[in-house]
């Protein structure tokens, strides 16, 4: 959920709107303490400041968590004060934990780097992070959405780091585009050969939306590859991996399979929702069925979520609508999703993970955390003030 290119985005004074109604929300809600106080939690307080266990403010957001060997590994960006926060001052951070209530600080997993060439040089854009391991290679995968230093939202690149251990250090490999040269898995052949340009169309229009759906931008990218921005990892049951992105100036999901070793793309993947405008998505599988949940494209402010039911993992998808329910749902209760978590060692229990920016104070963004059920195929997410893994029988 960011500044995104202004011709396909959604009128800028309704984005303007939000954004000064997120902040309301922010402005009155609780301010980070500056003192660091250590305590223990046995349940969790969705959009509390939440300490690690060194009584420092958690600072992982967009992040992903990856279980292994008996811990939680929970990546996510570093940020600093102010609004220079919005970009990659630090890297990656890393927590642990046996508990996901208590949260042992591991440090900097993917420092950017101080060469000013580096991909990942310092003030460099790096965002939503997302570990997993490969049980063939025995190494940990991080991916991310990279954008340039100094090039705004228009680089929209993947970048990948590995590392021996779950909490680091991860080394940087490299960034690209996904599939350059590559057409989609659901791809019609005659939309292969059509002409037609961005620039030929009025945005917005019937005849414009029709193009979208039909791979305008897919066509304008083949060569370069696809535009990769919000973005989240998905290991499945048979140990294949995909990576699940916004792309298409953020109007058409992609679900890509990556290769054996997870560094790279095997070059299978499928357009989702085309002209959706989706963001943030998260995914998780549950009795053979695989689940998203994502966001609209409203900037920093927060919007209505979206869910969808599939299958197979490359579809055809299902909208489902918004699976939040009650007071503030239909803006996701200011949060934005960023990851699903399975709970180990209980059956059919998910946790729905939710920033709720902050972009002229970064660092004071929260975390909403909260249980999901599933009723007859959909998705329900509801507010708790606080609650406790109990709530999974």
């Amino acid at each position: 959920m960011k500044n995104r290119s202004k011709h396909y985005l959604i009128p800028a004074v309704i984005v303007l709107s939000l954004v000064v109604y997120a902040g309301a929300i922010s402005a009155k809600s609780e301010k980070v303490s500056n003192q660091q106080t250590a305590q223990r939690y046995d349940s969790f307080r969705p959009g509390a400041i939440w300490n690690d266990t060194n009584g420092k403010v958690i600072n992982a957001h967009g992040g992903g968590i990856i279980y292994y060997k008996g811990v939680y590994y929970w990546f996510g960006e570093h940020k600093i004060t102010g609004p220079i926060g919005n970009t990659a001052q630090v890297g990656v951070h890393c927590y642990a934990s046996k508990d996901l209530y208590n949260w042992k600080d591991e440090g900097i997993a993917l420092h950017v780097s101080d060469d000013p060439h580096s991909d990942i040089t310092k003030g460099c854009i790096l965002e939503r992070p997302k570990v997993i391991y490969n049980k063939k290679t025995r190494k940990f995968v991080m991916w991310f959405h990279l954008e340039l230093k100094g090039e705004g939202y228009s680089a929209a690149r993947a970048g990948v780091a590995i590392s021996d251990r779950p909490a680091g250090p991860y080394t940087f490999l490299r960034s690209l585009r996904p599939n350059a040269g590559i057409w989609p898995l659901n791809f019609k052949k005659s939309w292969e050969t059509s002409t037609l340009q961005p620039d030929s169309l009025k945005g917005w229009t019937p005849a414009w939306m029709k193009a979208v759906e039909e791979g305008l931008f897919v066509r304008r990218d083949f060569k370069t590859g696809q535009m990769f921005r919000d973005m989240t990892a998905f290991v499945d049951t048979d140990g294949k991996a995909y990576l699940i992105y916004s792309s298409e100036e953020n109007l058409t999901l992609q679900i890509a399979q990556l290769n054996d070793d997870y560094t790279g793309f095997s070059g299978k993947y499928v357009r989702v929702f085309p002209g959706g405008h989706n963001e943030g998505p998260a995914i998780f599988k549950d009795r053979g069925k695989y689940y998203m949940v994502t966001s609209g494209c409203t900037g920093w402010a927060p919007n209505a979520a979206r869910s969808g039911v599939a299958s197979s993992i490359f579809g055809p998808w299902k909208a489902l609508g918004n699976p939040c329910v009650g007071q503030d749902s239909a803006l996701t209760f200011h949060g934005q999703s960023t990851y699903i978590l399975p709970v180990e060692g209980k059956k059919n229990a998910f946790i729905f993970m939710a920033d709720r920016w902050n972009p002229q104070n970064p660092i004071d963004g929260r975390y909403i955390w909260l249980p999901i059920e599933i009723k007859e195929d959909r998705l329900v997410i509801k507010w708790l003030d606080n609650w406790s893994l109990n709530v999974f029988h």
